[in-house]
């Protein structure tokens, strides 16, 4: 396996994040997160969801984190995490995401964008991301927004940045299909309808 694809711990990952709080802390971030992300890999999904999953499981989780303060409340989860800053927060996911999923060499990756549905009015454009979907996983391997004004050919190559896809076949929809994003790619296939390797 190479370097590359070994699997990251969560501090290494997540290091980087700030923790938004400037008073003292009752609850460890790396703490926090651990819990989160077990939680909803659990199923959990709600504030609600993940911190009864943490107070259930509480005794199982001794074994890896002191959790001196036992499990945040919800509402300080969500408090918490509505603070982070977003786009590091996505960057770090991604970073962990990529190193525990390394099986992406030889499979489809499809790079698409969608708008999400009933994202705009009141004076707010519409929400639209790019993912990255590996078919052979079934998985989301990561979504980067567009910028406002913007269309998916900014947002692809940040999308390609963040993930490790050495080996993958790559498949983008004719208005991905520049030459910058297709280098950016080990072997990109593009077509207007189907992906068509070239």
């Amino acid at each position: 396996m190479d370097d590359e694809y070994e699997p990251l711990s969560l501090q290494d990952a997540f290091g980087d994040l700030k923790d938004p709080r400037v008073r003292t802390l009752g609850h460890d971030l790396t703490e926090m997160l651990v819990v989160a992300l077990a939680a909803i890999l659990s199923g959990a999904d709600s504030w609600v969801g993940i911190a009864l999953w943490g107070q259930g499981q509480l005794e199982w989780l001794h074994r890896y984190l002191p959790l001196q303060n036992g499990i945040a409340s919800h509402d300080t989860f969500g408090r918490v995490f509505a603070a982070l800053d977003a786009r590091q927060f996505e960057a770090c996911f991604v970073r962990w995401v990529s190193g525990i999923c390394p099986a992406v060499a030889g499979q489809v990756v499809a790079i698409d964008g969608k708008t999400v549905r009933r994202s705009h009015g009141m004076g707010r454009n519409a929400i639209h991301l790019v993912s990255a979907y590996c078919g052979a996983l079934g998985a989301t391997l990561g979504q980067v927004r567009t910028a406002d004004k913007s269309n998916e050919i900014t947002a692809i190559p940040a999308l390609l940045d963040a993930l490790l896809l050495k080996g993958a076949i790559v498949t983008i929809d004719a208005m991905g299909c520049q030459r910058e994003i297709a280098s950016a790619s080990t072997r990109v296939s593009c077509s207007s309808n189907r992906p068509t390797r070239v």
